[in-house]
């Protein structure tokens, strides 16, 4: 029992994405013990000497000020690939390629294109009369035990930060790369609560450098806070088709510093707000599918009515994900 855990154990990898770029988290689930919410990282990582495939879907469909068709922002859908390695029962590392559309109301400047590799190891650990390295194996008693992650990324500059509009001018909002590294640090916390509910917590942190681009001119994004909390519901388990499905209900904070322009902070830019994120979670064999709708419950954005497509300002987001593990 206590390696066919591992075994049936399906890697999630929820994705935060933001108005200009995406980040990566982990989790995983088995068939029985914790759940795996969508866009909070859980506290798992790979089985040793497994593969993990991934591919993820979330498209952002902006709030509008005004009736008339101009250059509001219409939509953005953030595409993201990715693969993952278990190097041993507590240590894995993913790569990641995210694929940027960001399409305007009147057309007249989107961008779409490869963005900014990305780079990610995950350090799993329990607490069991002390705290140690997650083992190869355990049994369902020990996956009740408090599980942490502690992971680290950083981005590589392969997308083009340095596209420009048909005035030859350059929008680092719009552009497909920071032109520079950034970099990203979090910690994760699971612990069941009942035999089918389980609590998950992230506090995760990114921050980024300031780019110089084609044009001479200097912008660095805001620095980002995210704490999230998630339950997830196990609803239905049918063993023999090896098939599970979870409900989940997220509340995922975000904090987003200035942007800054040459060393200038940048209005209508950064702010404080509070997504809720129900949705659900289907695994069967070594896939799985996760479905959630994402939406602002809570905002304080520092020029709020100036800040027409960016975090805090959708009307809705829906998500997609898909892993299969190998």
């Amino acid at each position: 029992m206590k390696r066919l855990l591992c075994a049936a154990a399906l890697t999630l990898l929820p994705l935060t994405v933001s108005a200009h770029h995406g980040v990566a988290s982990l989790g995983a689930a088995g068939l029985s013990g914790p759940g795996a919410p969508i866009e909070t990282s859980s506290s798992a990582t790979l089985p040793q000497g497994r593969w993990l495939a991934y591919m993820k879907l979330d498209h952002a469909v902006w709030e509008k000020y005004t009736a008339a068709r101009d250059d509001e922002a219409d939509y953005s859908s953030f595409l993201m690939w990715g693969a993952g390695y278990g190097f041993t029962p507590w240590f894995s590392a993913y790569l990641f390629q995210p694929y940027n559309v960001k399409v305007n109301e009147d057309n007249a400047f989107n961008s779409a294109g490869f963005a900014d590799l990305s780079l990610m190891g995950v350090i799993g650990f329990k607490y069991d009369d002390g705290f140690r390295l997650v083992p190869a194996n355990e049994s369902l008693d020990d996956l009740e035990d408090w599980h942490f992650t502690v992971y680290g990324g950083v981005t590589l500059p392969t997308g083009n930060a340095d596209l420009r509009d048909a005035s030859g001018d350059i929008d680092p909002g719009m552009s497909l790369g920071f032109g520079q590294p950034s970099y990203s640090l979090g910690l994760t916390v699971t612990k069941p609560l009942t035999d089918r509910l389980t609590a998950v917590g992230e506090l995760g942190y990114m921050w980024f450098q300031e780019n110089t681009y084609a044009d001479g001119n200097r912008a660095r994004f805001g620095d980002e806070l995210r704490v999230n909390g998630a339950l997830a519901y196990r609803l239905r388990v049918n063993a023999e088709s090896r098939f599970r499905l979870d409900l989940n209900l997220e509340a995922n904070y975000l904090q987003l510093g200035r942007d800054s322009g040459n060393g200038v902070d940048e209005p209508a830019t950064g702010g404080k707000m509070l997504y809720l994120v129900p949705g659900v979670r289907a695994y069967w064999d070594n896939t799985s599918l996760g479905l959630a709708y994402k939406r602002p419950a809570w905002t304080d954005l520092n020029e709020s009515a100036q800040q027409q497509g960016a975090e805090g300002k959708e009307k809705y987001r829906l998500v997609v994900s898909f892993s299969a593990l190998f």
